[in-house]
């Protein structure tokens, strides 16, 4: 469970595809279609 960290960081759903790159560091974990997105290096 990749949690966000960081500015920049990119998370993808390895379901729908959907990709999300992270503006505002909240903390917590992205979740898509009921489960956790993948960091992506």
């Amino acid at each position: 469970m990749a949690k966000v960290t960081a500015v920049g960081q990119v998370f993808k759903c390895s379901i729908c595809g959907n990709v999300v790159e992270v503006k505002v560091v909240g903390g917590g974990e992205l979740v898509c279609c009921g489960k956790p997105m993948d960091l992506q290096k």
